[in-house]
């Protein structure tokens, strides 16, 4: 196919450090491109590039044979761009955003009716016109951006991880609207850290440290890995898979559902790897897909222990139930965010409270902890209840939030220091080092927290989680944009936290996280519809035409049966 993108020798460099370098680049017109990589790799920089937002430091970039530098104006009139950050006005409502930014594209107002009527068909928000943009749901607001960057028919969209913080229903209403445009023969750049998307595209560049390590078809990096990927079942899986993970023949470990998906490290392994298994490991072949070849392209998974988890002293058996939500329910005003959620969590248990944006787990989570105070029930911790003992409750707990909360205009190291002095660390000078050097913190100690890169912004704010090393950990959406190297880091430490006695709560949209939750609460609208294991739910969509559906198969059937009952 005729190149309709051409990258020519570009480099980026921001002062002395390099972002891109060297790229060459073509790419075809009227496909769907999936950008991927590590944080930091360049794709964010790569794709301002192409907007002409940024200038190169060297090289050429050209759309449609048009000079990005030398006529930006005219590239600007031909793309569509959704930057990583929401970047709509949150104070303005649906219809207000959209009428904003066609005035800014110069859509005279006789044509901007018909195009928000076609756009507000196309994404769902019909029913939503007058709702102001910051009382959307994750997803809601994603479909109002592409919206908007679709408001002058572009031949060329540019989607900067569209889908980071999105629950699995609406990525696949964004999937739907984004595929209808192939037949417009629109080109689609999507960034993203959900490696089944990128499964999804027509090409994938997979990138790191600024380069192109990988230019093609998902499928043909894939089949690299054949007869090298196997399911692992036997003893407990997270004790399998801590001793797994280091031997020098795997390259990749997971947890997947009941069993341990192993990629190893080259093909004709199998026999030799099987001789170090523990005796009575079941192994058999699997279908490699495209995460488990973007794993190996860099290298393998993360394979040191957790150090933290090794320091840490093992929890007291406590027969106690640790976490009890007692009819918990919260309303803000006429909104029932919460209405009536009962369950409980034992010790060294991972308990998953997953559903769709706005269906109140965030709401669930601030009430365990003792930040808001439910309408009615009763939320306990460790057999102390928030409402009467709140202080020595939240002693006990430890708490990562949705979105990054530290304080951006403290450096890395006074937010650490202000943490152990907030939870009365006892040994403040020792516990800091410590998570200094689990996390590979010393060279940002003297940056400030909102200058990190997401992946250290997001270990930042688990070490100040950590530091009073507490027996219930919460964990909401830990990991949320963050790329699946870095993910592997931070549940190899979960795994490790769990097998110390710690007990973890945690809130995820990726579902192969899910796979690692002891049991799974499935909320929507507020209510507790499904509780059970992985396993459990995963029977509940089970059917003769599909023997073997996902967790996100799961996820979206058993959330959509319920909101059919509304």
């Amino acid at each position: 196919m005729d190149a309709y993108i051409n990258v020519q020798g570009v480099s980026k460099w921001f002062g002395k450090t390099c972002a891109l370098s060297h790229l060459n680049v073509s790419l075809p017109q009227g496909k769907i491109i999936g950008l991927v990589g590590p944080d930091g790799a360049g794709k964010t920089t790569l794709i301002r590039l192409l907007t002409g937002l940024l200038p190169v430091s060297e090289g050429k970039v050209a759309i449609g044979g048009i000079d990005v530098a030398k006529d930006p104006d005219q590239i600007h009139g031909m793309i569509g761009y959704m930057p990583q950050k929401f970047g709509l006005y949150e104070d303005l409502s649906v219809e207000e955003n959209l009428k904003l930014y066609a005035d800014l594209q110069g859509i005279d107002s006789a044509e901007q009716l018909k195009v928000f009527e076609k756009l507000l068909f196309f994404s769902r928000l019909g029913s939503f016109q007058k709702r102001l943009a910051r009382d959307l749901s994750g997803g809601m607001k994603q479909k109002l951006g592409l919206a908007c960057a679709l408001l002058k028919k572009p031949k060329f969209l540019l989607l900067d991880e569209p889908t980071v913080g999105v629950d699995p229903l609406s990525r696949r209403e964004l999937w739907k609207m984004v595929l209808s445009l192939l037949h417009e023969e629109i080109t689609v750049i999507w960034s993203t850290s959900y490696l089944d998307e990128a499964e999804r595209c027509d090409l994938v560049l997979l990138m790191n440290e600024g380069k192109v390590l990988y230019a093609g078809e998902p499928s043909k990096l894939t089949c690299h890995l054949k007869e090298r990927v196997f399911l692992l079942q036997g003893e407990e899986r997270r004790s399998l898979l801590s001793k797994i993970l280091p031997m020098p023949l795997v390259k990749d470990a997971t947890i997947e559902s009941s069993f341990v998906r192993t990629v190893l490290s080259k093909e004709g392994a199998l026999e030799a790897f099987c001789k170090e298994l523990p005796s009575g490991t079941n192994v058999k072949a699997a279908k490699p897909r495209f995460e488990d070849a973007f794993i190996d392209l860099l290298g393998g998974s993360y394979r040191g222990q957790s150090l933290i988890a090794e320091k840490m002293e093992t929890k007291l058996k406590d027969d106690k139930k640790v976490i009890e939500a007692k009819s918990l329910k919260k309303e803000f005003g006429d909104f029932v965010a919460v209405d009536g959620i009962s369950f409980s969590v034992d010790q060294g248990e991972i308990f998953g409270l997953l559903g769709p944006n706005g269906a109140g787990k965030s709401t669930m989570f601030k009430m365990l902890c003792g930040l808001i105070h439910p309408t009615a029930g009763e939320a306990v911790v460790r057999g102390l209840s928030l409402a009467s003992a709140p202080a020595a409750a939240r002693a006990q707990v430890g708490y990562m939030a949705q979105k990054f909360s530290l304080y951006g205009n403290m450096t890395v190291l006074q937010n650490l220091q202000f943490f152990a002095g907030i939870y009365l660390v006892s040994y403040p000078k020792k516990a800091i080092d410590q998570m200094i050097e689990v996390f590979s913190l010393q060279p940002y100690l003297k940056k400030s927290s909102s200058e990190l890169p997401l992946g250290f912004k997001q270990r930042l704010a688990l070490a100040c989680s950590l530091m009073h090393e507490p027996h219930i950990l919460f964990l909401d959406e830990p990991t949320a944009g963050v790329d699946p190297l870095t993910r592997r880091e931070f549940w190899s430490h979960i795994n490790s936290f769990v097998q110390k006695g710690m007990t973890i709560m945690v809130t995820t949209h990726f579902m192969d996280e899910a796979e690692y939750c002891d049991r799974i609460g499935l909320i929507e609208s507020g209510k507790m519809i499904h509780l059970g294991t992985p396993e459990e739910l995963k029977a509940l969509v089970r059917t003769e035409k599909r023997p073997d559906p996902t967790l996100e198969d799961a996820f979206v059937d058993l959330s959509e049966a319920f909101r059919r009952t509304l």
